[in-house]
């Protein structure tokens, strides 16, 4: 079995973690860590912040581009994507903006197993959506 590394951005590894594995062998299956909407910031002690505080479409509009970016690191596509896990601090916000996740998956032709959670709090306080998508090829 190989693995391989799969990080658009390096800031995962100060915590320990890639953001996505790529494992290859008979077939190729990519285990994305949950994505957020983050972006750099050097002035915080993190050295990054949440993108779009308090704005659950904003924060999911960024949280789907990331995907893409590792999948693409992956060498791999949306139509890849096998299940994806949302989590998300406000259940009835996030249905309200639905239809985001809704169009990017759908442009993808595909209509993959995924799980939809509440939860208390994300890493960060800000932070209202992290989505894990399993992809395969």
């Amino acid at each position: 079995m190989k693995r391989t590394a799969i990080n658009p951005s390096q800031w995962g590894l100060n915590f320990q973690f890639n953001q996505a594995e790529l494992v290859e062998g008979t077939s190729k299956t990519l285990y994305v860590s949950g994505q957020v909407a983050l972006k750099d910031d050097p002035s915080s002690p993190l050295g990054m912040s949440v993108d779009h505080p308090g704005d659950l479409a904003g924060q999911l509009g960024v949280t789907l581009a990331n995907i893409d970016a590792v999948l693409a690191g992956a060498g791999l596509e949306r139509r890849n994507i096998v299940h994806v896990r949302l989590y998300t601090t406000d259940i009835d916000a996030f249905l309200e903006n639905y239809g985001i996740y809704a169009e990017w998956i759908s442009e993808a032709g595909i209509k993959p197993a995924n799980t939809l959670l509440g939860v208390a709090r994300l890493a960060l306080p800000e932070m209202m959506v992290e989505i894990e998508v399993t992809a395969v090829a």
